[in-house]
């Protein structure tokens, strides 16, 4: 198949992508870093920079401030930009069931702002969800000191499939439920560009980013509190599948000696209560048992080693049909499920041939905040050139 021209439009988005990439990753970057970085002229990168500086994204610093006097000897001092880190911001949601949470980041994914709210239940109706997460959107704007006009993007995930073009999958009632019309209304509320993904995609996004997962291309993220779902990437991009299905956990129930998609918390609690351990009650019980058994309770540290073979089964199923360089624990049990890492990667040769290494996110809850902030930064720099930035950035 033919592949299309590449444009002079395109070419100048293209770059533009390419130089604020490299700005947002350091904290000032002379005409000749931006060079060796990204490939481009001498040329073209100032052209580049001196379009970005007109339209608000970056800043020319004076050599002066920088203790870069001229001199006739020295020549002129080097031209350094930073980015305009403020020039715009974006929003990362996190829209579970039962709860949402919006984080509002500058233009360095910096967390300038956040707010969390709960839903009544699980299935009210959509204009009362929607209307749940646009005040929990304002009420971190406001934290931040900053308006709803200032927002470029956001990125929002659901705890249901997505496809590439952001539609849900509504193959089962749970899924369903997040189908509310959301891009449409926050367009129509505010005019901003949603960008909707399942939440475990966009964990994994976040990992890759900012946690024990950076940088690593083959990457299987495992949201494993109450129910497990997982986010994978393969060569550096996300897979989706033709519906959004992918990294669906379903066939869990299939398995021997899974059974179910049943995440840690919630395995964790059923044990407990079977067992006569920690009152069952949400997730105070589960932390219960992680303490109990860090305090050498033997019933608590039996429910460990049943929770170990358990997520050594799973991840065994996930390696061997996606053979993931890393496979990472993530949401609010990772701050306790360390204790379960070397249960799990002594049972995994048992299981798989190719077991990956095995690791807890440091992101905690924040895991798919952090991957929506990522993904509307995404968004934001491939499109810097259309966007508008507001006067007194």
């Amino acid at each position: 198949m033919p592949h299309a021209a590449a444009t002079p439009q395109l070419l100048r988005r293209v770059n533009a992508q390419s130089v604020l990439g490299v700005i947002r990753n350091t904290e000032v970057a002379t005409g000749t870093e931006l060079m060796a970085r990204t490939g481009l002229t001498r040329a073209t990168v100032i052209s580049v920079c001196e379009d970005l500086i007109r339209r608000g994204w970056i800043r020319e610093l004076d050599a002066r401030d920088e203790g870069q006097p001229w001199s006739p000897r020295k020549g002129r001092p080097a031209r350094r930009f930073e980015l305009n880190s403020r020039a715009g911001f974006v929003l990362g949601l996190d829209i579970g069931a039962a709860t949402t949470t919006a984080a509002v980041a500058d233009l360095r994914g910096t967390v300038v702002g956040r707010s969390s709210d709960s839903f009544r239940a699980a299935d009210i109706p959509a204009e009362e969800r929607i209307d749940v997460v646009d005040r929990t959107c304002c009420r971190a704007l406001a934290a931040a000191g900053t308006s709803p006009g200032r927002v470029l993007a956001v990125g929002a995930g659901i705890a249901a499939p997505v496809d590439r073009d952001g539609k849900v999958l509504v193959a089962q009632h749970f899924w369903s439920l997040f189908d509310v019309g959301l891009r449409s209304a926050l367009r129509e509320l505010h005019g901003w560009t949603v960008l909707l993904e399942n939440d475990a995609n966009l964990a994994a996004l976040g990992e890759r980013w900012r946690g024990s997962g950076a940088g690593v291309d083959d990457l299987v993220v495992l949201l494993a509190g109450e129910r497990l779902g997982a986010g994978v990437m393969e060569s550096g991009r996300l897979l989706h599948g033709r519906g959004g299905a992918a990294g669906e956990m379903g066939y869990l129930e299939l398995v021997q000696g899974v059974g179910s998609t049943d995440g840690i918390a919630s395995l964790a609690r059923q044990w407990s209560a079977a067992g006569g351990g920690p009152s069952a009650g949400g997730e105070a019980s589960a932390r219960r048992v992680f303490e109990d058994a860090a305090a050498g309770d033997p019933a608590a540290v039996a429910i460990l080693d049943r929770i170990s073979d358990r997520m050594a089964r799973v991840i065994a199923s996930v390696a061997s049909f996606i053979n993931p360089e890393q496979v990472v624990i993530g949401g609010a049990v990772a701050e306790s499920a360390g204790a379960l890492l070397p249960g799990i990667t002594a049972l995994l040769p048992r299981f798989t041939a190719t077991p990956p290494r095995v690791t807890v996110s440091p992101l905690g809850d924040a895991i798919v905040t952090v991957g929506a902030i990522r993904h509307a930064l995404d968004y934001v720099e491939a499109n810097a050139l259309e966007l508008e930035l507001e006067p007194g950035t």
